[in-house]
C-alpha cells in the first residue's frame, strides 16, 4: 500500500494538510496527495487564488476522493510558500472580528479566515467587514 494511501484518521485533518504541503516544499516535491474533505479544498482554492500554490484537482477514486495539489517554486527552486502556521486549533479556537484581522508579515503573508460567507483571506474578509474563525497564517 503506498503511503500516501495509507488509512490515517487525523484528530486535526487542516493542520495536517497544513503538515503535509510544509514538508512537501521543504522536500522539493512538485505535487503532494491526501485525502479530500469540503474544508481542506475551500483553504487550497485561497492558497490558489492568492498564488502560493499552483494549482489543485480532486481525483474521485473510491472510498474517498483524493486532493492533488501542484506546489509552486521560483526560477531558483525556492517554494513559493516559506511559512504555514495553524492558529485555531480543535482545543481553542481563535475567532477576530472584522476590524481586528490580524495582518501576516506586514501584509506580505495572508490570514485564512472561516466566516459566515465561506473561507476566504483576511483581507477580502476585511473589505466586506466580517469576522470569522482564524484558520492560519500563511507567508
Amino acid at each position: 500500500m503506498a503511503t500516501s494511501q495509507r488509512k490515517f484518521t487525523a484528530s486535526d485533518p487542516i493542520a495536517d494538510l497544513l503538515t503535509r504541503i510544509r514538508n512537501a516544499c521543504k522536500a522539493d516535491h512538485e505535487s503532494l496527495t491526501l485525502p479530500s474533505a469540503k474544508a481542506k479544498v475551500a483553504i487550497v482554492k485561497v492558497l490558489e487564488a492568492e498564488g502560493f500554490i499552483g494549482g489543485f484537482e480532486i481525483i474521485e477514486e473510491p472510498p474517498q476522493p483524493l486532493l492533488r495539489i501542484d506546489l509552486k517554486y521560483d526560477e531558483e527552486r525556492r517554494p513559493a510558500i516559506s511559512g504555514l502556521k495553524r492558529i485555531s486549533k480543535p482545543g481553542l479556537r481563535i475567532y477576530t472580528g472584522a476590524t481586528n484581522i490580524p495582518r501576516v508579515m506586514g501584509g506580505v503573508g495572508a490570514s485564512v479566515l472561516s466566516t459566515s460567507q465561506g473561507m476566504m483571506t483576511g483581507s477580502q474578509a476585511y473589505r466586506r467587514r466580517l469576522g470569522g474563525e482564524v484558520i492560519c497564517h500563511i507567508w
